[in-house]
């Protein structure tokens, strides 16, 4: 139960950094995973405007760091980034 709730804040935490995200219905590191998916992929810019999938994760790590999120959240938010990556 615990561990549902963590996903929970993460999925809060995350939406908190990026602006015109949003989510109708929980879902916790589903929906995490899929937000960060689609962000790596670029899929929210036209695409003859998308960046590669490598400045994309630079960019993201970039803004989760330079956010004001306490550090457990931003390292919760860089491994899950981590882990997308590595599905790609």
């Amino acid at each position: 139960m615990k561990e549902n709730v963590r996903q929970e804040e993460l999925l809060v935490a995350y939406l908190s950094i990026w602006n015109n995200r949003k989510v109708t219905a929980g879902g916790g590191m589903e929906v995490l995973s899929e937000l960060i998916r689609r962000e790596l992929l670029d899929e929210n810019a036209h695409p003859r405007a998308r960046k590669p999938v490598l400045e994309k994760f630079y960019l993201c790590i970039k803004r989760v760091m330079e956010s004001s999120l306490s550090e457990e959240m931003k390292n919760a938010i860089v491994m899950a980034y981590i882990t997308e990556l590595e599905r790609l």
